[in-house]
């Protein structure tokens, strides 16, 4: 009786500790006042849980030791004009219009804005897939590949094939897999790419012990860097359901992904490289960089993520709102913007800025969707206008701002991908490119509904109860 008092008492012991241990932590080191009060509440409240749920899901920094990304140095008699400069390209080359941009971009990213570019519209993985794996039967020396989610259905089974006779010739084939994204399919596609020959790596995959503790920390990037001169990047993960036309008959996912030739695919291929270094233990150098112009956009790769990457996109997204003078047009299929972000919308509209953004009207977690309509007021009182796309459900992620600025790449705007996942954007300074993509948004809003102040006030109360629900959690979303 003695020693199971005992036993009960070390136990409780144990979990008052771990429960004020957990809070302590979450105070230390949370950044936003209602996600620390959160978890100080769950680990104090259930101390047999909370700070279980916490060790798992609420630590969200690790030092990955990432190089800072450097401008490749033009090769002898390529033609390429990258300078030492501030910006990665002469003065005289950034327009007044880019200037302001690109002087808060270049602060915070520490990136160099590189010349000589050509960006590629890719609707659905209909034209995206067919174009990256002629890139990769073409690939003569790298080909560097990461995935979200990489499925082993057709679409998948055929890039495995492709890059199994790529390393069967001698090409130098890597590729990285997200540790939780490869279980959205069966079998998971790390076997399969064993089975092919493929050299490949899983990116802080999930295991019991010693138990992972970064588990809610994912590497949501989507990069295919080909011999350094060309890289794919977007939104697209590698599976049939990015497939619009499809032979089964189910419905596929609308999304962008886009093609760059040029000095910037040795930029993107530096943050393929650091993470495969976090990955694997390496500690591979950059291959040498040996490009030539391709185009007259400037672009730069900004990375984000819960290291010491942390709040640089937020911060660059915010300064491109407060510059732009003509629009701001935002495509996502995840709203949940931080407060600085809706403060810089609201005052861009009040300006008299076009600020358009476009939401899937069917999404693939309703949850995100009900805490999305809990916030719409704030801006829809201030001018800003919202639309919902009819189906298909829409992953595409688009920004642009005024003639000249857009963002491409992984990044949601929602605190998944701004405060918890390793994403991946490409800055792009190009008036056709910016008025490209603005078309495509405005062609999209011609068909889409757009959402009143009067339909979010006069939601049903179990409505709004259950919208006013869903946000309370979007910080763990």
């Amino acid at each position: 009786m003695l020693v199971e008092s005992l036993l009960r008492w070390l136990l409780g012991a144990a979990l008052i500790a771990a429960a004020l241990a957990a809070a302590l932590h979450a105070l230390m080191t949370k950044r936003e006042p209602r996600s620390a009060m959160g978890w100080i509440v769950v680990s104090l409240a259930f101390p047999a849980l909370g700070p279980a749920l916490y060790f798992l899901f609420g630590i969200n920094r690790i030092h990955t030791r990432a190089r800072k990304l450097q401008a490749p140095p033009a090769a002898p008699g390529n033609g390429a004009a990258v300078s030492s400069d501030a910006h990665g390209v002469e003065q005289g080359q950034i327009q007044e219009a880019f200037s302001q941009q690109a002087r808060i971009s270049q602060a915070v990213a520490a990136a160099p804005l590189l010349q000589g570019n050509a960006v590629e519209i890719l609707h659905n993985g209909d034209a995206a897939f067919p174009a990256m794996l002629e890139a990769i039967e073409r690939a003569r020396e790298r080909i560097y590949l990461s995935s979200y989610i990489f499925e082993s259905n057709r679409t998948g089974r055929q890039f495995i094939d492709a890059l199994a006779a790529a390393s069967r010739r001698g090409v130098d084939v890597r590729v990285l897999v997200d540790g939780v994204g490869e279980y959205y399919t069966w079998p998971q596609p790390s076997r399969l790419l064993r089975l092919a020959g493929v050299p490949h790596a899983r990116f802080l995959p999930p295991r019991l012990w010693p138990p992972t503790i970064y588990i809610n920390l994912r590497n949501h990037r989507k990069i295919l860097c080909v011999d350094g001169q060309t890289a794919f990047t977007g939104g697209m993960n590698i599976g049939d359901r990015h497939l619009v036309e499809r032979d089964d008959g189910r419905v596929g996912v609308i999304d962008m992904h886009f093609r760059l030739d040029g000095p910037v695919a040795h930029q993107i291929e530096s943050v393929f490289l650091d993470d495969w270094r976090f990955a694997t233990g390496s500690d591979d150098s950059n291959p040498p960089a040996r490009f030539k112009p391709a185009g007259n956009a400037l672009c730069r790769t900004v990375i984000d993520g819960p290291n010491e990457d942390i709040d640089k996109l937020p911060m660059i997204l915010v300064g491109a709102i407060a510059a732009a003078q003509r629009r701001v047009h935002v495509m996502t299929p995840y709203f949940l913007p931080p407060a600085e972000m809706l403060g810089a919308l609201q005052a861009a509209a009040l300006r008299g800025v076009d600020v358009t953004i476009v939401l899937p009207g069917t999404n693939n977690l309703p949850f995100v969707h009900w805490a999305t309509r809990n916030l719409l007021l704030e801006l829809l009182r201030w001018g800003v206008r919202i639309y919902y796309r009819p189906g298909p459900f829409a992953h595409t992620k688009l920004f642009v701002v005024d003639d000249h600025y857009a963002q491409i790449g992984s990044a949601n705007l929602d605190t998944r991908s701004l405060r918890l996942n390793f994403e991946l954007v490409t800055e792009i300074y190009d008036a056709g490119m910016a008025n490209a993509l603005s078309t495509h948004i405005e062609a999209i809003r011609g068909t889409s509904r757009e959402v009143t102040v009067e339909e979010i006030e006069n939601r049903r109360t179990l409505e709004h109860f259950r919208d006013a629900l869903c946000w309370l959690f979007s910080p763990y979303l």
